[in-house]
């Protein structure tokens, strides 16, 4: 075999199984765009507003810098967000506890409307699909899933860091 063909390992590609969770990924992101284009929000304020809920469901507080940070943005594109999802009623600024400065980020309930009809056709159908598994099934393809969010939280991080 020649230096420049590439031997049969390399033309492979990723496994089946990690090609089809690139094509759920791509799927959902486009279900996202569409979704959220309907309603005139950009995915980057989904975005926001999952892991506002996702930190509410914790009783996690929500700080613009905490957003800044989760969603790798700078400071004025934070900003921005915050306005926007301000405007369009889906947050509010609030000033508790005993750092009267901080301020927190909270959903409304215009917020959890909206995205309950905007995410209900998803839901629906992943119900419906879900439903042909059985108990047994469903866990461990949860215990899968989970592994794949950390493993790609991980390369997020490492490919964050850049080379050693």
């Amino acid at each position: 075999m020649s230096a420049e063909s590439p031997g049969p390992a390399e033309n492979a590609g990723p496994p089946p199984l990690v090609r089809l969770l690139q094509e759920f990924t791509l799927e959902a992101n486009r279900y996202v765009d569409s979704a959220g284009g309907r309603n005139d929000m950009h995915r980057t304020d989904l975005n926001a507003l999952a892991l506002i809920m996702r930190h509410a469901a914790r009783d996690e507080i929500v700080t613009p810098g905490v957003l800044r940070k989760e969603l790798n943005l700078s400071s004025p594109a934070t900003t921005a967000l915050i306005d926007r999802l301000h405007r369009s009623g889906h947050v509010v600024r609030e000033r508790e506890g005993a750092d009267r400065r901080q301020v927190q980020l909270r959903m409304t309930p215009k917020a959890y409307r909206d995205g309950g009809a905007m995410f209900l056709p998803l839901a629906r159908h992943m119900g419906t699909a879900m439903d042909g598994f059985t108990p047994e099934e469903l866990q461990i393809v949860t215990r899968f899933m989970t592994s794949m969010i950390d493993a790609t939280v991980r390369a997020g991080e490492e490919a964050a860091a850049g080379p050693n």
